[in-house]
């Protein structure tokens, strides 16, 4: 699981990541991931063509939430925190292509459901510093 570019375990529950690659699926079934979410585009960096297959012959329930790197949605924000809520008693593991757009998404996620933002922050401290677009998107979602 280390080698998954970007790899951060979030809780027992709950890690992100960059793009693995049909190999590491496996290794995240094995660790009994139930659901995978994707918020990175088709055509994005390494991403797998057939991934949805990949991660289905695994054993695992597969989203596909195509999130567009320089416009991230308030839609596209709610469509994943229902997918983690319904899913709030498995192990899930979300994906995009470098675990930018993700520990964006979780951090706001996190937020709103009553981790202290810090808590939430520096989680996502190590993965990056949000960019003007995304920080505009975070303040949009959760206004001081």
């Amino acid at each position: 699981m280390t080698d998954i570019y970007n790899y951060l375990p979030i809780s027992e529950r709950l890690a992100t990541a960059g793009q693995p690659t049909a190999e590491q699926f496996a290794a995240i079934a094995q660790a009994d991931f139930a659901v995978v979410i994707n918020l990175a585009l088709p055509t994005s960096t390494n991403a797998l063509p057939d991934e949805c297959a990949v991660v289905e012959a695994q054993g695992m329930t597969y989203y596909p939430i195509p999130v567009e790197w320089e416009y991230p949605t308030l839609r596209d924000f709610q469509q994943f925190a229902t997918v983690m809520a319904q899913h709030a008693e498995q192990k899930v593991f979300v994906h995009c292509a470098m675990n930018m757009r993700v520990s964006t998404f979780v951090y706001l996620y996190r937020c709103l459901r009553g981790v202290p933002r810090d808590t939430a922050a520096a989680d996502l401290a190590k993965i990056w510093q949000p960019n003007e677009t995304w920080q505009n998107f975070i303040d949009t979602v959760l206004p001081e």
